[in-house]
């Protein structure tokens, strides 16, 4: 259906998004390069990859047939809430923005400003799993199976806020999780753990809901135009489909990743127990670290 050509939307929000953090985050890369600081390159990849893929998934053809093909919708709303996040997350934009910015005047002032809103009672309440878990279920749950959906879809203010909600849904689940930059609170290994085997199981039942149902579920989606030769039943069940297996790859790699990561904690709490109350990677965090000890210095 040649889905994978650019056809921006009338106002390409999402799309123009994700170049602008690609070009920010450039700036920053760019920065740390004049001052001489390394910075690793798998983060730069994994959070470019994070803005590419934002600006694809909403920015290509797909955009316009999510308006009226399920499993093309639901291809976004995986990619928006269960790809993109971790890939922006493990960039750790957080931790260049403090290596990067100057250490007096408006650097500073903005890091100040970035340490307050890390540390502010929205984050607490955002971040906090009792309130990220349930958003990021509503977002499949409550959607689907209320007449929400058909009134969002309806209009492109509504189709694109519900992809503004994948996408910031995703990043309260992912950023507990995976950050490793100043946070409100920080779980316990084992809190996080659970959280993400506790998401997993539930969009597996919701899609296998969608793959058994013998009628369309989703009024969006019951009248594809002709001639696109859609089954709307046949394709609910694509789409019941993507929305079981997408995630799996993906929740494998997180699980990979902070498994190594309490790992590594583990072994470091052996021999300096006491060092890692605040932040659990001080290499990571060097420069939040400096900045902390300026602010003490200068009161």
């Amino acid at each position: 259906m040649g889905m994978m050509r650019w056809d921006l939307p009338p106002i390409p929000l999402l799309a123009t998004l994700g170049l602008v953090l690609a070009a920010i985050y450039c700036l920053g890369l760019a920065r740390l390069r004049h001052l001489g600081r390394p910075w690793p390159w798998y983060r730069s990849l994994s959070f470019l990859s994070g803005c590419l893929i934002l600006s694809a998934v909403t920015g290509l053809a797909i955009e316009g047939y999510g308006v009226g093909l399920f499993s093309a919708f639901m291809f976004q709303h995986m990619t928006l809430s269960t790809l993109v996040p971790p890939l922006l997350v493990m960039g750790s934009p957080g931790l260049l923005l403090f290596a990067a910015v100057p250490d007096e005047g408006r650097g500073r002032r903005m890091r100040r400003a970035t340490l307050r809103m890390a540390r502010s009672r929205v984050s607490r309440i955002a971040l906090h799993p009792g309130f990220a878990i349930p958003v990021f279920l509503f977002s499949f749950y409550g959607l689907y199976f209320s007449s929400i959906f058909d009134t969002l879809n309806d209009s492109w203010l509504g189709h694109t806020g519900m992809e503004v909600f994948f996408l910031v849904s995703g990043l309260l689940f992912i950023i507990p999780i995976l950050s490793i930059g100043p946070l409100p609170m920080r779980q316990s290994n084992l809190g996080r753990l659970l959280d993400i085997f506790l998401e997993m199981p539930l969009h597996v039942f919701f899609g296998v809901v969608f793959m058994m149902a013998p009628t369309v579920l989703v009024a969006s989606f019951a009248d594809p135009p002709p001639q696109w030769g859609i089954n709307p039943v046949d394709d609910q069940a694509v789409a019941g489909a993507l929305a079981w297996s997408y995630g799996e790859p993906v929740a494998l790699l997180i699980v990979l990743i902070f498994a190594s990561r309490w790992r590594r904690d583990e072994e470091k709490s052996v021999t300096s127990p006491n060092d890692y109350d605040e932040v659990k990677d001080a290499e990571d965090l060097e420069a939040y670290n400096n900045f902390l000890r300026t602010l003490g210095s200068r009161r």
